[in-house]
């Protein structure tokens, strides 16, 4: 089953230097996740899908199509200023993701360690 994108809004957002699309994604209630969406998005519109940031996926009782919302960053340095950090998080794979945060709790644990030991030498 193919799924058709219809553009519904396109819009330029100069100010903070993305553009905002909203789309509608025909027959995909259920059976679309937010990385599938911005494939079909970024193939549609030709752009590159690793700027391409999907923001929501939305859907209403009764309705079989798929509302997205998507923001498209010419520079990735832009969104990461505007952004939540967890946006990045969720459109990484899970194993890229477990692997970052598992780096970032060694680095606190060691952190906390090497700051206990100086304030143990301290004491003495």
């Amino acid at each position: 089953m193919s799924l058709e994108v219809v553009l519904v809004e396109d819009n330029n957002n100069v100010l903070l230097k993305r553009r905002e699309i909203k789309s509608m994604i025909k027959n995909a209630i259920g059976s679309i996740r937010k990385d599938e969406a911005a494939n079909l998005i970024a193939d549609k519109l030709n752009l590159t899908r690793k700027n391409l940031i999907p923001i929501s996926l939305s859907s209403e009782y009764g309705n079989p199509d798929v509302l997205s919302l998507m923001y498209y960053y010419e520079d990735i340095e832009d969104a990461k200023k505007q952004l939540p950090r967890y946006r990045f998080l969720r459109i990484m794979s899970k194993d890229e993701r477990k692997k970052i945060i598992d780096e970032e709790k060694s680095a606190k644990l060691k952190a906390k360690q090497a700051a206990a030991a100086e304030a143990k030498s301290k004491k003495k």
